[in-house]
């Protein structure tokens, strides 16, 4: 009788429904059978699990040999004003209420229980994972804040326990100085990178590419021991 060999499964994929506040936030997970951590994305808009360059960022991150998590931390129906619970997709403290539920569930699955977490926050999403981080101490070890929006109280700022990647684009002026600013209130290891040329929204030809793969080197060096 002849053996079949069996090829190892090199990574778990699964879409994922998430429980929070009464809803459900649709998720991709990936997991290569090889990482040791697993970093959540963050972004502040519905459907980025689908959006092609979350797709993106996710998957450079992912060739480092991290595990990813891209969830909608708002759902489609809430990117507009609720008047009823006062919450907007733009709001750093209602997304990183919904970032630390993901948490709390990732820390609950098969899959990601063992992983060390980290997070890759963009815009809004960059401020919610600072929020997140700081309520959850020990249990995050290392945050990217890209192109962060990061007005938040400096309490929220200077919690923050693990070590922190602050990256913004030479010529977004506005963001750029709202990042010194934030970069001062931290009390934890902290570095800032300056992407030359770049604008606020990472647009220009290869710059999106750069500031994730610059990101991922940096939560391995975090995260590899």
């Amino acid at each position: 009788m002849k053996t079949i060999e069996i090829q190892p499964v090199k990574q778990i994929s699964r879409l994922v429904r998430i429980p929070v506040d009464g809803v459900y936030l649709l998720g991709d997970l990936q997991v290569p059978v090889e990482a040791h951590s697993l970093v959540l994305l963050a972004y502040q808009f519905g459907g980025s699990r689908n959006h092609p360059r979350c797709l993106k960022a996710a998957r450079i991150i992912r060739n480092h040999g991290f595990a990813t998590l891209l969830c909608d931390l708002p759902t489609n129906d809430e990117e507009a004003w609720d008047e009823v619970t006062g919450n907007y997709h733009n709001d750093a403290e209602f997304l990183a209420k919904r970032l630390v539920a993901v948490t709390g569930w990732a820390k609950t699955q098969e899959d990601t229980r063992r992983l060390r977490l980290a997070y890759y926050g963009v815009s809004a999403g960059a401020g919610a994972a600072i929020i997140a981080a700081a309520r959850l101490g020990p249990e995050i070890h290392a945050v990217v804040s890209r192109d962060g929006r990061l007005d938040l109280p400096a309490e929220a700022i200077s919690q923050v326990k693990c070590p922190t990647l602050l990256v913004a684009g030479e010529n977004d002026e506005n963001g750029l100085a709202g990042v010194r600013r934030a970069l001062e209130k931290l009390a934890c290891p902290k570095e800032l990178k300056v992407i030359p040329g770049a604008s606020c929204s990472f647009g220009e030809p290869g710059k999106h590419e750069e500031v994730v793969e610059l990101s991922a080197v940096w939560l391995h060096r975090q995260l590899k021991d």
